[in-house]
């Protein structure tokens, strides 16, 4: 619904677009930092996946020898303490208003220590597989960063389109619409102006 043509309301109009610019610059920027964010964070994740997949290999190579060396049982024995030695703390952190998550991974040193105790190859494998641990905390975490950049980038892009071409163009039509209504009413007054003054010219004649 249009304002009323005022020169007051075409102040209003007036200063509603400049808010509106600024705000679509803005987002703007920040859509573009978010997008370069992304495509860093994208090419570090692949990176952690190739890395993890190179970790898990050797972790397997390596649980085959201890198998040979230290027999079956033993890495049985030391994977039901292996299994519960540690925990994962999940946080979250704010980058440019994007709710990034924290993950940590927490050592155990009551249960840890029980490995201590074992085999060298067991030791390895317990070593290896505790960096592939540390390793999927990592890529988890970036990826799931990943999801959050990616919904903050839909966001922050909805919101650029609706003010680029919706409000912004709405603001700019009614601020026309408004101006050219006072610019109509100054030239009906003045015309009105002029014909009475021609009328009191006649009659003091």
């Amino acid at each position: 619904m249009a304002r009323n043509p005022t020169r007051m309301n075409l102040i209003n109009v007036r200063k509603s677009a400049k808010l509106a610019a600024k705000g679509h610059d803005l987002l703007k920027r920040k859509r573009e930092a978010l997008v370069l964010e992304f495509f860093s964070m994208l090419k570090e994740s692949k990176s952690d996946r190739k890395r993890l997949h190179e970790m898990l290999q050797a972790a397997y190579k390596t649980t085959v020898l201890a198998s040979t060396f230290a027999g079956d049982f033993e890495l049985e024995q030391a994977s039901l303490y292996a299994m519960d030695s540690s925990e994962v703390r999940v946080g979250v952190k704010n980058v440019m208003g994007v709710r990034i998550p924290e993950i940590e991974n927490v050592q155990n040193q009551q249960k840890a220590q029980v490995l201590l105790h074992s085999s060298t190859a067991v030791s390895d494998v317990s070593y290896a597989f505790s960096g592939v641990k540390e390793m999927i905390i990592d890529t988890a975490k970036r990826e799931q960063s990943l999801k959050r950049l990616i919904l903050e980038i839909d966001r922050v892009k909805r919101r650029v389109n609706a003010l680029e071409y919706i409000l912004l163009p709405r603001l700019k039509k009614e601020g026309a619409y408004i101006s050219f209504r006072l610019d109509e009413m100054e030239r009906d007054m003045f015309s009105a102006l002029k014909h009475v003054k021609k009328k009191i010219e006649r009659q003091n004649a």
